[in-house]
């Protein structure tokens, strides 16, 4: 999902009658002959020696249960197994046979939907980044809704040839050509069987079955992550400046895995399985889809297979904030990213005929409103629904809308799509108010006539003057772009939100970045609303979302990789956490949109990004594929589990005691049990020096003493390069607390040059 997606509506006739028992009889039937794409993962070890190829012992594994089922994909990286369709009792009779680990039906995933190079301070630092020589060696793969390559973000004047450690294609398709791949964006793929074995053959008239981007979300993410420099870009006239993209000088590789009917796993794993074996240096990944165990999450185990290959991926928290637990991609070997505000808006003035006047944002170009008060209608009292106030389609009374200004309530229906509703019905404007859900949050959309959103404060002042005066008037005054809004960042309150739902040992979201009106790349296929019926056509577009703050982190991880080409990626990720900050300049916590009040680092992790800092950390917190087969080990993983995740045999050692605490993660997440059970929880860890030697000091902070804190030792001294030293965290409940109680503090080293800091959520469950 994403906060402004084209939209592509199908109706439904339900059709409901009488069924006689033969009848019913026979649907029984066919659901027993309804076959679904399951994934199936296979222990590579145990293929038996008469099978040259996996393909061929996976082929053979399929026939023994189907004669008529062809496997849409047999994977080699990812995981290591195929995926087809198959009935339920085909599935449950395969994975009773020999080297099967799992039989898993495939999910459906959702999309997660220029200042920020000055916002981030890379414009006045770009010095201390590597030569585009060395940027110009690493390769980004995003997965996504494909690319539009004619757009000037993806032009590749000053850069070198393509790295030799390149091994992947450009892909032809419907309206798209291999030749339209060039220097910047190296290559581009598409994976559709697993999207038209569930929904049948992709309707090309709709949507090209190639790496095309007829959506805008690919586009978007691919310029913002590795965008090439664009002057005078903007969105009709918004937003103006150069767009480029965070690792300008890196090459893109567009995998197209998400089509109108979502994206799916098979095809999300196929994706991953080519990245793989395209030698791609990081991973974007701007989706996902609900919470699940990591031996049941396709995104989790292809994850798992990309970083073993040192490749790091960054993946989108997911916009269903404010609300707790509500984070996608948790897996701890995944940069998990929450969105953040820039300090650009885009006012738009409701004024109201009692003189008052609210702000609001806007980015509609167009006609202006007559200088005159025009007459305000709540949109509730001009419609034939009982929702009225959401202003639905086919909702408006054209008699009562025509000539007006329409308020209308934000929730259910897409904010643009309403406004289309009130043009259509003759409203010459809108005003869109945020209910509790969304609160002050306010995004920007390209409305297709007048508008303004504000915030639920000022959406309920205005309409507390609608229903009071007996001839409301109202207008709307657009201010175009305005910089220098403070306080800034502030955490979204879309950016979905910790504790961590499946392991509340470890803290997530990692860390937050610009997500809210981020200008970047569009497709010319469609408008900037997405509506069918926006005619317009744009070659930048500014939207708001968790897949937004994704592609920059991936850039920046890019940028970090090409500085730093032997730092795994979990150094890298621990450098961009570790040097976050969560506090403005006077020393106030990050600010929350949703509540107006200070976030915690369940909102934002470690923090907001700064990548200038983590340049150069001081310090770093590393692992290794053996730390996380460990951590699988504290969660109880059988051997089948933990091998449906790494690929391989694994068995944890019967007299080892392993723990979630123990796994060298930047961050820490403490859960004590509100009714009892131990009051001390411990957490090991140990830094790795990649700076010069120096010795670090420790410092602690908290906001509650109902939690007390130590470290041992205080101290570490590294007197060389890539030196290790171990440290122990002690958190001693002092006393007891509700259930759901949450205490937040701050852990840091500092050698008076660096500072690593690390964030403190602990919880009584």
């Amino acid at each position: 999902m994403k906060i402004i997606m084209p939209f592509k509506y199908l109706m439904i006739l339900l059709l409901i009658g009488l069924c006689s028992v033969s009848m019913a009889v026979e649907e029984e039937k066919n659901d027993e002959t309804k076959k679904t794409t399951y994934i199936v993962h296979m222990a590579k070890s145990e293929m038996p020696e008469e099978f040259e190829h996996p393909s061929h012992w996976y082929d053979s594994s399929l026939k023994s249960v189907s004669d008529s089922s062809e496997m849409l994909y047999a994977y080699n990286n990812a995981i290591h197994g195929f995926s087809a369709q198959l009935t339920a009792d085909e599935a449950k009779s395969l994975k009773n046979q020999p080297g099967i680990l799992a039989v898993l039906p495939e999910l459906k995933y959702e999309l997660h939907t220029t200042r920020t190079p000055e916002f981030l301070r890379l414009d006045k630092n770009a010095a201390l980044f590597p030569a585009s020589s060395a940027a110009g060696a690493v390769v980004i793969g995003v997965l996504d809704t494909g690319v539009w390559p004619e757009s000037k973000s993806f032009a590749d004047t000053g850069l070198g040839p393509v790295p030799s450690t390149w091994k992947g294609e450009c892909e032809s398709g419907t309206n798209f050509s291999s030749k339209l791949c060039n220097g910047k964006l190296i290559g581009a793929r598409y994976f559709a069987n697993g999207y038209e074995a569930a929904l049948g053959p992709i309707d090309e008239s709709k949507e090209s079955k190639s790496p095309r981007d007829d959506d805008g979300h690919g586009t978007h993410t691919a310029s913002t992550v590795g965008g090439s420099a664009v002057e005078k870009a903007s969105m009709l006239g918004y937003a103006e400046g150069t767009a480029r993209g965070m690792a300008s000088f890196a090459r893109i590789a567009a995998y197209k895995v998400c089509w109108l009917g979502g994206c799916f796993s098979s095809d999300i794993l196929a994706a991953i399985d080519k990245a793989v074996e395209d030698n791609v240096n990081v991973l974007s990944m701007s989706l996902g889809g609900g919470m699940s165990d990591y031996n049941r999450d396709s995104v989790a185990i292809g994850a798992f297979a990309a970083m073993e290959k040192g490749i790091l991926i960054s993946c989108s928290a997911g916009n269903a904030g404010p609300s707790a637990f509500s984070l996608s991609n948790v897996a701890p070997w995944i940069t998990t990213v929450g969105a953040g505000t820039l300090d650009r808006d885009f006012p738009a003035y409701v004024s109201l005929g009692n003189g008052q006047n609210y702000s609001g944002v806007s980015l509609f170009r167009g006609a202006p409103l007559p200088g005159s008060l025009l007459p305000f209608v709540h949109a509730a009292n001009a419609s034939n629904s009982s929702s009225g106030n959401l202003c639905m389609m086919g909702t408006l009374i054209p008699e009562k809308v025509k000539g007006k200004i329409v308020l209308c309530d934000r929730g259910v229906n897409p904010r643009v799509q309403k406004g289309e509703n009130v043009k259509a019905a003759g409203g010459l404007g809108m005003v869109l108010a945020n209910t509790a859900a969304n609160g002050e949050e306010l995004v920007a959309d390209a409305h297709l006539l007048p508008a303004s959103t504000v915030g639920q404060k000022s959406g309920d002042a205005i309409k507390k003057y609608l229903f009071s005066d007996p001839n409301p008037t109202v207008t709307i005054f657009f201010e175009g772009t305005k910089l220098g809004i403070q306080p800034s960042p502030v955490v979204a309150a879309f950016s979905s939100r910790g504790p961590n739902s499946i392991t509340p040992g470890i803290l997530k979201p990692d860390l937050i970045a610009p997500g809210v009106n981020v200008l970047a790349g569009w497709s010319g296929g469609v408008g900037p609303t997405g509506l069918a019926d926006d005619t317009r056509r744009v070659e930048f577009n500014i939207i708001s979302g968790t897949s937004m703050s994704c592609p920059h982190v991936s850039g920046l991880a890019a940028l970090l990789k090409a500085a730093h080409p032997d730092w795994s990626p979990a150094a890298i990720r621990s450098a961009l956490m570790t040097t976050a900050y969560s506090t403005y300049p006077n020393g106030q916590n990050l600010q929350d949109l949703a509540t107006g009040k200070p976030s915690t680092p369940f909102d934002y992790g470690a923090g907001h990004v700064d990548p200038v800092a983590a340049l150069d950390p001081g310090l770093v917190y590393d692992l290794t594929v053996n730390d996380y087969l460990d951590f699988l080990c504290a969660l109880n993983y059988t051997p089948s589990e933990i091998s449906s995740v790494a690929r391989r045999s694994f068995t944890c050692d019967a007299k080892k005691k392993y723990s979630v605490t123990d796994l060298n993660y930047p961050s820490f997440a403490v859960s004590f049990d509100a009714v009892g059970g131990s009051n001390v929880i411990k957490h090991t860890r140990t830094l790795t020096n990649v700076g010069a030697p120096g010795t670090y000091k420790v410092s602690l902070s908290s906001d509650n003493p109902a939690v007390k804190i130590s470290v041992e030792p205080a101290t570490l001294s590294f007197t060389q390069t890539n030196e290790k030293k171990p440290f122990v965290v002690t958190f001693t409940a002092v006393s007891t607390m509700p259930s759901n109680t949450n205490v937040f503090g701050h852990l840091e080293w500092s050698d008076g040059k660096h500072v690593v800091g690390s964030p403190i959520g602990v919880s009584w469950t």
